[in-house]
């Protein structure tokens, strides 16, 4: 019972994971955001990956998934500590998040709850010509700290799955430990005496 209902637990958790990733994936496509996409994708597979090992009685897969998770929460923490520009890192790098490829920033810095865009006309001369020179105001939150609730929710998912991972390992453990057992039991297990036969084969003689 115990196993069914962490196994139960933990398949739930990877599905919020699997929907929460997928609307951050999205975002992240959105805005050209190349890091977090490839890091999203790997963690797409990995919860996947964890789901059906928690479906099939897989621990490897579980204990895999829960490895990526350590990972996977650095990675968070890591985001966090670029929007807010902790130390010397800048949410205006453009080779951090996007590997210096294109200029954009976070999806949520133009399309945030409240934020009006207003294209400036024209142009400043030092403006690259495929780019828009914009102006944004009346955001109700800046886009760094919608960034941070989204990655404060993935560590919390992340930090319940891997807690649910290794209770769900453990179990699954000792049911097949306790499997081997039975299975000892019955195929080298106490015979009792069987009876033996005391009818004995007296030789026959046949006259001419």
């Amino acid at each position: 019972m115990g196993c069914c209902s962490g196994r139960c637990t933990l398949a739930f958790i990877c599905g919020i994971q699997l929907v929460s990733v997928l609307e951050r994936q999205v975002i992240d496509f959105l805005g050209y955001q190349w890091a977090p996409i490839l890091t999203n994708f790997l963690h797409i597979i990995v919860v996947i990956l964890g789901l059906f090992g928690t479906i099939q009685f897989r621990p490897r897969y579980v204990t895999g998934y829960a490895a990526w998770l350590v990972i996977w929460m650095t990675w968070n923490v890591f985001i966090i500590c670029f929007y807010l520009e902790v130390g010397d890192l800048s949410r205006d790098s453009d080779l951090v998040l996007t590997f210096n490829l294109s200029m954009h920033r976070s999806w949520w810095m133009e399309n945030g709850p409240g934020c009006r865009v207003t294209p400036i006309t024209p142009p400043p001369s030092w403006a690259p010509e495929d780019h828009r020179y914009i102006s944004i105001s009346g955001c109700l939150m800046d886009f760094q700290f919608i960034e941070v609730a989204h990655s404060s929710l993935q560590i919390l998912l992340a930090l319940m799955g891997f807690i649910y991972a290794c209770y769900v390992v453990k179990l699954i453990s000792e049911e097949e430990d306790s499997f081997d057992f039975i299975g000892g039991f019955d195929s080298y297990g106490y015979q009792g005496p069987q009876k033996t036969s005391h009818l004995q084969l007296q030789p026959m003689y046949m006259s001419k």
